[in-house]
């Protein structure tokens, strides 16, 4: 079965590229994506540029600008992210089905997970990147709720028959209940103040330059949401640990925005709720070649159980959020 990235040929991306009126040195490097699909790609006599090509379909224009909008507002205010460079006008482009979009190069690697001194830093700066994601709202771009992590993708991962039969009870009882707790949960952070956020802040989504700069990357995946969205996944280790950590990014983020701790009731909720939109989320893009040779561990009973069991275990740890109210 054909696929549409198919078509994106080293050819195609360089036609793409010299659409522009860039001159390519037909260096081609394909990078680490999976959603989308990323290259570096040389340019005569200029610094190598990245290319990425939007997956058809996934986004609207007007959503894919509004992330633009949001990451230029952010460098604007000299927050250190990668902005999309604006050519002719214009941070998006258009190829066959393809919107796309190219961004400067910028070396570097993930940080150490669990580091304190990089949460420290990480806190002031999602602290500073929300200060400016509150000042105005996605009117494009969903927002992280119940009803599109949980209710939506379980319905469509049940009508696609990829759990197995004898683990279906178990999943709808565990969905049953994360769903319940998930909303008296949220029910009880009001005034819940969602904003624009990264969406997907884990350790692989930040940059550590040679210089030792924090940046965040990736903004694909930016939605509206509760600050806390961009906290809890930077988190790793034992609940001893996970404490010590949360603790060195709220310091740090409260040097430069407020922070409403009611919020971290909602840790375990958004833990669940991305589990679910996760696997629903490998289960809909099983089409696509890049992703049985890449998650060659998804849709076997091994990882259905696991996956079942998981639920489980998030259930006992939102009840016991629950006890805390």
């Amino acid at each position: 079965m054909s696929h549409p990235y198919d078509s994106l040929s080293p050819d195609a991306v360089i036609t793409a590229v010299e659409s522009l009126g860039l001159l390519c040195d037909l260096r081609i490097l394909p990078l680490n994506s999976y959603e989308n699909r990323v290259y570096q790609v040389g340019l005569d006599e200029a610094e190598p540029v990245i290319v990425k090509f939007y997956r058809p379909n996934r986004w609207s224009r007007d959503a894919i600008l509004e992330e633009h909008i949001f990451l230029h507002e952010l460098q604007e205010a000299e927050i250190p992210v990668i902005a999309p460079l604006t050519i002719a006008g214009t941070s998006l482009h258009q190829f066959n089905e393809f919107f796309f979009t190219l961004f400067p190069r910028k070396g570097g690697s993930a940080p150490e997970p669990g580091n304190l001194d990089y949460l420290f830093r990480m806190g002031r700066l999602l602290g500073r990147l929300h200060a400016v994601g509150q000042k105005q709202v996605f009117k494009s771009r969903p927002a992280i709720t119940i009803e599109s992590f949980a209710i939506e993708p379980s319905t469509k991962l049940l009508e696609l028959n990829f759990i197995p039969s004898d683990l279906v009870n178990r999943y709808t009882t565990a969905l049953e209940h994360i769903v319940s707790i998930s909303r008296q949960l949220f029910a009880y952070v009001k005034p819940l103040n969602t904003i624009r956020t990264h969406g997907d802040c884990h350790v692989g989504n930040i940059l550590c330059t040679r210089d030792d700069a924090l940046f965040v990357v990736d903004f694909d995946d930016s939605r509206m949401a509760p600050a806390v969205q961009d906290i809890w996944m930077l988190l790793c280790g034992d609940p001893h640990e996970q404490r010590q950590q949360l603790d060195e990014v709220l310091a740090g983020y409260e040097e430069f925005h407020d922070f409403s701790y009611n919020e971290l009731k909602l840790i375990e909720p958004l833990r669940a709720l991305r589990m679910i939109h996760y696997a629903h989320w490998l289960a809909s893009r099983w089409d696509d070649p890049a992703f049985p040779r890449a998650f060659v561990w998804f849709n076997t009973p091994a990882y259905w159980q696991q996956h079942v069991s998981s639920l489980e275990q998030q259930v006992f740890a939102l009840k016991n959020t629950l006890e805390t109210l």
